[in-house]
């Protein structure tokens, strides 16, 4: 589904995202964290097509799109969340994730995937309420639902659990595993949550200064010492 090689961005002096190589596969959940500033959200701003990488390259279903910009990589298939979501707070839930539909269909035809989706993450009680008088966690269910309304392969999701309760966080859990396994989507997650990345991610890539130091299985990720001194600093 996705292969990104040898991706480099640089800003200035500082080298954010550095030689990072990652693959994706149909249906797989991949959780990808890191402490603060690790370069998490700037490897999914070139991933999304909001930042072109100085060098590397990725692919996605089998199309080149490095450097390609956020609507080609939308039309491409690539959907995404944002950790500080602004959805258009004049406009209704219906419209906003409306908007999203008519990447793909006419206006009619838009409003009912809209619709489906709104009901797919459990929002129709809010489907006609103005999204700017909406609560943290609902904003961030339509986030998601925006996210879905281009009907893409593959969903990046940037910290879309932070925030909420534990009961919020067990829905969404259930629902983004339900898209990937259900659905066939590749999923990659940037998550702070160590529970929520364990319970749902197939494979955790973890990035440290823009390098990537370490990839596999969840329960040997967290254990690996290189892990353990990036969260906890090292004792030398």
């Amino acid at each position: 589904m996705l292969r990104a090689s040898g991706l480099v961005r640089r800003f200035g002096g500082l080298v954010a995202v550095n030689e990072v190589s990652l693959n994706v596969a149909d249906r797989e959940i991949v959780g990808l964290i890191g402490p603060n500033g690790a370069g998490k959200t700037s490897l999914f701003n070139i991933l999304s097509g909001q930042l072109g990488p100085d060098s590397g390259s990725v692919s996605f279903a089998g199309q080149d799109i490095t450097g390609a910009s956020a609507s080609v990589c939308a039309r491409a298939g690539i959907g995404r969340t944002f950790q500080i979501v602004k959805p258009l707070v004049s406009l209704t839930v219906h419209e906003n994730v409306t908007v999203g539909a008519l990447l793909n269909y006419p206006l009619a035809t838009a409003r009912e995937k809209a619709a489906e989706i709104i009901d797919r993450v459990g929002m129709r009680s809010l489907l006609d309420q103005q999204a700017g008088s909406l609560t943290l966690e609902s904003r961030k269910r339509l986030e998601l639902a925006r996210a879905l309304s281009i009907e893409p392969k593959m969903l990046l999701l940037d910290e879309i659990l932070a925030g909420l309760n534990a009961s919020e966080i067990n829905e969404s859990i259930h629902l983004i595993r339900s898209f990937a396994h259900q659905d066939g989507l590749a999923v990659i997650m940037i998550e702070h949550n160590l529970h929520a990345v364990m319970s749902l991610a197939d494979k955790v890539v973890v990035l440290d200064y823009g390098r990537k130091i370490a990839e596999g299985k969840p329960e040997v990720v967290v254990r690996d010492p290189a892990v353990v001194a990036a969260y906890l600093g090292s004792d030398d």
